[in-house]
């Protein structure tokens, strides 16, 4: 009896042990480390009022994240897949849930294979995302274009362009307006500049944007209308933007990065190449002059960096999202009003970790296994002799 209890006890903890880690890993470590993060708040002058009278505590908590990256059918292992999957998926749930933003932005490469992949495939990859990054009504998700959703310059084209706009029912150059605040969306990776008909057409479309946002400020300055050079343009409300896209704006390297989601110190002096790592140099500048955003968001390079273009035009790369490319992945939380923003960065679990846990969850188990077996071999051993021992006095 005693040895048949010793193995049911043994067999207990053997499955309390791995279901315990199995529950802290892939779901209750999301929670204490989500909740670290909060919403930054934005200090206002006593009394001050955004446009149009609006107060400015009509904030928009805005979440931003990057560089998904959902595995493909060609490049992408089951196990990697599932793996990094279930950790985006868990970690943007729980975020939603305990930060409950109101609109979600994620800055491209979606997914890691949309610049090659089959009508079914994309399919597949499409319906991945849909479940992974569900969400209510009360948040919206808003999603822009990466290099690796329909290719390089030199890979893209109006098919996997379109097929990526019809996926998110929005076009991928365009403002986003919410309490008062411009959020202005760029197809980056058709910046390139050639005169190809894409790149022709963002920039066009880019340019009838720096209209209306010109006009609209126009307007709210001079008090009596816009000038004639307005007339026919879309009014937004008259605040700079903040710009959003895939690739950074022009810079030498990460040099001047810091942080603990900073490119690794080898990484940090190896030079940036013009429109394949970061903008060109003409490009920036020609989104700078045009929109003189008062904010820039970016991703593609997975690491984290802070830049002052100009002396006056804060840009912020947002990291990757997923354990697949960074041990530490992370996004950014963002208040904005119109007048005003403030930003934090809310990191997720380390992988590392959940390694770490696992691993000792593993010689915890080879321990217990090894008690047991040596318990049993010396109960074993303590019978034997007793046996022994009745016989002899017999």
């Amino acid at each position: 009896m005693p040895r048949f209890s010793a193995r049911w006890m043994v067999a207990a903890l053997l499955i309390l042990l791995v279901g315990g880690a199995f529950f802290f890993c892939e779901y209750l470590i999301y929670f204490p480390t989500i909740l670290k993060c909060a919403w930054p708040k934005i200090s206002h002058a006593r009394g001050e009022e955004g446009i149009d009278g609006r107060p400015m505590d009509s904030t928009v908590r805005a979440m931003v994240l990057s560089d998904t990256h959902l595995l493909g059918a060609v490049g992408g292992h089951w196990f990697d897949k599932l793996r990094r999957e279930w950790q985006m998926e868990r970690a943007f749930q729980t975020a939603l849930w305990l930060l409950r933003p109101e609109i979600v932005f994620i800055l491209g490469d979606i997914f890691d294979e949309g610049k090659w992949s089959s009508q079914k495939h994309w399919e597949d990859d499409v319906r991945r995302f849909h479940r992974m990054f569900r969400h209510s009504t009360d948040t919206e998700l808003v999603v822009l274009v990466g290099n690796h959703d329909i290719g390089f310059h030199y890979e893209m084209d109006w098919f996997k362009l379109q097929r990526f706009e019809k996926v998110f029912n929005a076009s991928s150059t365009r403002i986003v307006t919410k309490k008062g605040v411009n959020f202005l969306l760029v197809n980056s990776v058709a910046l390139h500049g050639d005169g190809c008909p894409i790149c022709q057409s963002v920039e066009k479309e880019l340019i009838k944007l720096s209209r209306d946002l010109n006009c609209s400020l126009q307007n709210s300055q001079s008090g009596s209308g816009a000038a004639d050079s307005c007339e026919g343009s879309q009014l937004y409300p008259p605040t700079p933007p903040i710009m959003l896209q895939h690739y950074p704006l022009y810079r030498v390297s990460d040099a001047g990065c810091t942080g603990l989601d900073a490119a690794p110190p080898e990484e940090r002096h190896l030079l940036f190449r013009e429109k394949y790592d970061v903008l060109s140099k003409e490009a920036s500048q020609r989104l700078l002059q045009w929109f003189k955003p008062r904010l820039i968001l970016s991703g593609h390079t997975h690491s984290g960096c802070e830049v002052l273009h100009d002396n006056k035009y804060p840009e912020i790369s947002v990291p990757s999202f997923s354990w697949r490319n960074r041990n530490n992945p992370s996004f950014i939380l963002a208040s904005v009003s119109p007048g005003n923003y403030a930003l934090s960065k809310c990191f997720l679990p380390e992988e590392s970790t959940v390694i770490g846990v696992y691993c000792s969850a593993g010689a915890c188990m080879l321990l217990l296994f090894l008690a047991h077996c040596l318990w049993m071999k010396g109960l074993l051993q303590c019978l034997s002799l007793c046996l022994l021992g009745k016989h002899k006095s017999l």
